[in-house]
């Protein structure tokens, strides 16, 4: 009697491995046959699940433009000063990309090239406008340093916060958590930006 092998993967373990090979191999760069290979199982199962790289790759930078965009709707994202909501988000957009670390990886490295990645860069762009929103209202509260130009300011505290991706890779026992990594970048950042009262 022969044994059959079922396929074990569901949507989400193939998306793992998709985004894996994306982030590895550039998505251009990355074929089918590199999926099927990373994820151990044919072509075929992979169209079990999916209609091809592309789905997989709107669903990667969903879940991440999902993850960030929920941010924006929690409470203190939507109440109080702009200066502690946008301070707020700071700490909440951290967290997300620390714990969504390779779909934000991926989110941050599409350039545009099929309608998925256009989609993509649109609603970072969106994101991005909510952001320097809030900025611009804590800085007309008065809460942030008036000879510090805010467009630019805007700018650095997401630069910084995105560069993330390139270098943090956390390790067990090093102790660095998303908390600790989203207060850090919040201190370093309002600390020089707020007014002092």
């Amino acid at each position: 009697m022969t044994t059959v092998r079922r396929d074990t993967y569901t949507p989400e373990t193939l998306l793992s491995v998709a985004v894996r090979v994306f982030n590895e191999r550039g998505y251009d760069g990355t074929s089918m046959e590199h999926l099927s290979k990373a994820a151990g199982i044919s072509k075929s199962s992979i169209y079990h699940h999916v209609s091809g790289k592309e789905e997989l790759l709107r669903r990667a930078v969903s879940r991440a433009l999902d993850g960030l965009f929920a941010v924006l709707d929690e409470d203190p994202a939507t109440r109080g000063r702009a200066v502690e909501r946008v301070e707020y988000v700071t700490r909440r957009t951290v967290e997300v990309l620390v714990d969504e670390l390779p779909y934000v990886t991926l989110l941050l490295r599409v350039r545009g090239n099929t309608r998925t990645e256009r989609w993509a860069l649109e609603r970072r762009r969106e994101f991005d406008h909510r952001i320097a929103e809030l900025m611009k209202a804590a800085a007309a509260e008065g809460d942030l340093r008036s000879d510090v130009d805010i467009k630019i300011a805007t700018r650095l505290l997401f630069g910084m916060v995105n560069s993330l991706v390139e270098w943090y890779r956390p390790q067990p026992g090093d102790g660095a958590d998303g908390r600790q990594v989203a207060e850090t970048v919040a201190r370093l950042a309002f600390d020089g930006l707020r007014t002092t009262r």
